[in-house]
């Protein structure tokens, strides 16, 4: 399901999505043509964390209470900024494209600094009550060139798990890896202590709605580990025009470990669509807001529809 709204005004029941999978909109990156309201053209790095905070406000609203949410930023510099802005020895000129206006954005650090922006961001979700569980890595082995020669080419971006509570559901079964000659288990796992697993399971590995302990039940001797902190995903190009779209295999973990069968998964930044498609895949309602590429997630998300319908 798609519906074209603000992020910031998610029309949705309280307490009715299970798994929330977003990249929102970088500081000083691009322009998508929504004027002053778009998130990402804010005049200052702290003006957008504040934007971003307010969204996962409302995200807080919709998610339950043993929900998940999973959040994947890119850094930027603050003299490499993208066609939005136009970059000044002072900071950066924020350029208004409807009515050719312009201000100045100010940068808290000299030209060359990196803005820290995904920390920026992850902070402040924890000090607004969020439950910061881990920074995952998404290395990128075929990044996009750049003409520094001062510095390492960044091949990486992070993402975000956060939670509203210390205990939740995590499938960790559901994204396990196959382990390296080198690292196969030599202990079997521990088996279930009930015959029938909950449908949900919690953080801990232990407990579910009614209270009932269990050990996951992973057959024995199975060369399985729990899944890293670094996933190398190559960046995945769409036909389409929308600039910034990441890979089905980066949110397909997220939707595996974070929601069950049946369970609602939201993106308030669908873009293109990229979440919705991978949870009706695996049988979950996928729904995404968006006002700017509405239109390119309706398209490429009915083909999944139809694919699935046709096999």
């Amino acid at each position: 399901m798609l519906i074209q709204s603000d992020a910031r005004a998610i029309p949705l029941g309280n307490k009715s999505v299970q798994c929330v999978i977003t990249s929102p909109p970088y500081w000083g990156l691009r322009d998508y043509g929504l004027g002053d309201e778009g998130i990402g053209l804010e005049s200052t790095p702290d003006e957008w964390v504040a934007s971003i905070v307010d969204v996962f406000r409302e995200v807080w609203r919709v998610l339950r209470d043993d929900g998940t949410i999973w959040v994947n930023l890119g850094d930027c510099y603050n003299s490499n900024q993208g066609s939005g802005f136009d970059s000044n020895a002072n900071g950066i000129i924020k350029v208004d494209h409807l009515n050719r206006n312009t201000k100045r954005a100010k940068s808290p650090v000299p030209p060359k600094n990196l803005l820290g922006q995904p920390w920026r961001v992850a902070f402040a979700l924890q000090a607004d009550g969020w439950y910061l569980r881990q920074e995952i890595i998404w290395h990128k082995p075929n990044p996009m060139p750049e003409s520094c020669k001062d510095r390492p080419t960044r091949a990486h971006e992070q993402l975000f798990l956060l939670t509203k509570s210390p205990r939740y559901f995590y499938d960790a079964d559901a994204i396990r890896e196959p382990a390296s000659p080198s690292t196969a288990l030599k202990r079997p796992y521990g088996r279930s202590k009930t015959k029938d697993l909950p449908k949900k399971i919690t953080a801990s590995g232990s407990g579910n709605k009614n209270n009932n302990s269990f050990i996951s039940a992973t057959p024995d001797l199975v060369p399985w580990i729990n899944k890293r902190s670094v996933w190398t995903i190559p960046p995945q190009p769409v036909k389409e025009s929308h600039f910034a779209t990441f890979p089905e295999k980066l949110v397909e973990p997220c939707i595996l470990a974070g929601s069950a069968v049946g369970d609602v998964v939201l993106d308030p930044f669908v873009g293109s669509g990229t979440v919705v498609r991978v949870a009706i895949r695996h049988n979950r309602l996928g729904v995404g807001c968006d006002r700017a590429y509405h239109h390119i997630s309706a398209m490429r998300t009915s083909r999944v529809q139809r694919k699935l319908k046709d096999a």
